[in-house]
């Protein structure tokens, strides 16, 4: 694993010229936590969300029925044991969450084709349009942040969020990423 010396990436010129940027309250010794990156994440995740939760609300939802209606939503006919792999959720926190949104006509469930004991996920015409009107809310919000970032920039993003992830679960969720790339964005 990378040695990473936090003190100086905190000192940086881009931190010292930039007012905006919160003081890391670094100690003096070189084995500081670097508090202010822990809640800048924080913070960006609050409102990365929020935008979302504010529509959601009106729903009577929240985060965990948002995360499922995108997963759905971005992989049309998914199994129910697929998605519980993908949220790292038990299949009674889905189940009530899944009924809710059943029941308010966002998703759908279908028999398999081949078993009729598989439930396939699919939102529905209702379902669609949220979760299209949740991700622009977020796409606005990732394009004003990139906005005065240079060019590629967007990449190196890319590249920061992807090793937040833990190094044995990368293959799989790049897989994931890429099929549902594909199925929705041709």
């Amino acid at each position: 694993m990378a040695d990473v010396n936090f003190k100086n990436a905190l000192s940086s010129p881009l931190r010292e010229n930039d007012p905006g940027l919160p003081d890391s309250g670094e100690a003096s010794s070189d084995d500081a936590l670097p508090y202010d990156l822990v809640e800048l994440l924080f913070f960006a995740y609050r409102d990365f969300t929020g935008d979302p939760d504010e529509v959601l609300a009106k729903f009577e939802f929240g985060r965990a029925h948002h995360r499922v209606l995108h997963f759905v939503e971005r992989n049309p006919g998914i199994m129910v044991t697929d998605l519980l792999g993908i949220l790292g959720i038990t299949k009674q926190s889905l189940g009530r969450v899944l009924k809710q949104l059943v029941d308010a006509g966002i998703i759908e469930q279908r028999e398999g084709n081949h078993d009729r004991r598989q439930r396939l996920l699919y939102t529905t015409e209702t379902g669609h349009a949220l979760a299209v009107d949740l991700t622009r809310l977020q796409q606005k919000r990732l394009e004003r942040a990139l906005i005065g970032l240079p060019d590629g920039s967007e990449e190196t993003v890319r590249r920061f969020l992807l090793q937040m992830i833990d190094p044995d679960a990368r293959p799989d969720i790049l897989k994931l990423i890429r099929s549902s790339f594909d199925l929705r964005d041709r």
